[in-house]
């Protein structure tokens, strides 16, 4: 089918700032929801912080001080990405989980007569275990659950949330299936009653614009790795909730974030490589509508639209493949729900093993991935076993039109060749 995608996207200019992608030849990297690749100028900034300053922070001398500058200039390109009121509400360090993990155990120490936490089974179970772990510290769960449409519906949530309600935590984006939750109504309701919300938004962070203050959340947790950034992850939180939030620091940290976060050394070439990913963000937004008046938060919001808007273009092709070749899609199939998702498709070919098919795919030079995506809740709901789950593949920007057209040559190539028997495109949720 032809398309004009390249045309409204200049996806092979941004193609040619990844060396990952040029270096690849033919192999086509279908399994970004695992980390995304990082543009040449996040590379050099990773290298800059190594050959040049590669010291700790805290000195009087120069290279010292450039390692506090460098921090700070990345603290301040975070917050302009998620829309913060304040860089100090924003905290560094190694990933999504161990920030999770840090603000229920301090929530743990808080919970009083508000000892209720509302968890999904669409989550990734960093979102969900480390909240049962709070059960020996006295809190009860409440559950909200996925409706056979593949998303989480505010609807179901409002009847959930009481006097007791401490905190709901959910994420923006489910990982597995791609459905977007609508985070900004799940505050509403949270908020009335007093509650507090946390958001997981590791996966949505490469496909749309994070905005904070619009959301109203409390706290929010992404990964840098799945953010065109190298391995690192940051923390967002109110101010005053992060100040009041109980956590473990040396006798001479400040007791204020982002300090008493940010326990430790963290990688700091890392932190600057999120700072060159937000600024290659940056770059995409001045590209499509330059003008000096611009701001670098309004040039982040013109990036980010124009990458949501591509892929959409992306997702709807490949559910259209998908269905064509008779997969059973586990989420948002409807093209008419399109808007309600990104383009991270978890399926099933007839009756082949997911093993199979992403061995058979890699064969092909086309990386995706199989097993259970860390939802062992979700896998359950879907009928799924934990040992075999489902096949997942996930695009972002750089991926083309011409790359899910191989991939839906090598399925059918997959199909014929093993026969697999199909029962017809469908969305598969356990009732």
């Amino acid at each position: 089918m032809p398309h004009t995608n390249e045309i409204e996207f200049p996806v092979s200019t941004v193609r040619s700032m990844f060396p990952a992608l040029q270096k690849a030849g033919e192999f086509i990297f279908f399994d970004n929801a695992a980390g995304a690749q990082i543009p040449q100028s996040v590379l050099d900034a990773v290298q800059s912080h190594l050959v040049d300053f590669n010291v700790q922070r805290g000195g009087r001398y120069g290279r010292s001080v450039q390692v506090d500058k460098a921090v700070a200039d990345a603290r301040e390109s975070v917050a302009l990405l998620i829309n913060a009121r304040d860089p100090q509400e924003v905290c560094f360090g190694m990933n999504a989980t161990s920030f999770i993990r840090l603000v229920s155990l301090g929530i743990g120490q808080m919970l009083g007569e508000r000892d209720e936490i509302i968890v999904t089974d669409m989550d990734h179970d960093a979102n969900i275990a480390t909240w049962l772990a709070l059960e020996s510290a006295g809190a009860k769960f409440v559950w909200w659950r996925m409706r056979e449409d593949g998303n989480l519906h505010v609807d179901d949530l409002v009847p959930l949330v009481t006097s007791r309600t401490r905190l709901v935590a959910c994420t923006v984006t489910a990982h597995s299936i791609g459905s977007i939750v609508d985070v900004a109504s799940v505050a509403r309701v949270a908020h009335a009653a007093g509650a507090e919300v946390f958001l997981d938004c590791v996966h949505y962070g490469p496909h749309g614009l994070i905005d904070v203050q619009a959301w109203d959340c409390d706290y929010l947790v992404c990964s840098g790795y799945k953010n065109f950034s190298p391995h690192m992850g940051f923390l967002w939180g109110r101010f005053e909730t992060l100040k009041r939030l109980p956590t473990f620091r040396e006798d001479f940290i400040p007791d204020v974030p982002p300090y008493k976060i940010e326990a430790g050394t963290f990688i700091y070439e890392n932190v600057s490589g999120m700072d060159a990913a937000v600024r290659y963000l940056e770059s995409i937004g001045r590209n499509f509508a330059p003008s000096n008046n611009r701001q670098r938060r309004d040039n982040i919001v013109a990036g980010m639209n124009k990458i949501r808007a591509y892929e959409l273009q992306l997702a709807a092709e490949m559910l259209r493949v998908l269905k064509d070749c008779g997969a059973t899609i586990y989420g948002i199939d409807d093209m008419a729900r399109i808007d309600q998702r990104v383009p991270t498709f978890c399926f099933n070919i007839g009756d082949l093993s997911p093993k199979l098919v992403t061995e058979e795919m890699s064969g092909m030079m086309i990386g995706i991935r199989d097993g259970h995506m860390y939802a062992p809740r979700l896998m359950k709901r879907l009928n799924l076993s934990m040992d075999s789950g489902a096949v997942r593949l996930s695009l972002v920007h750089y991926n083309t039109m011409e790359e899910i057209h191989r991939f839906e040559k090598a399925l059918h190539i997959l199909i014929e060749r093993h026969g697999a028997q199909s029962q017809g495109a469908k969305t598969a949720i356990a009732r």
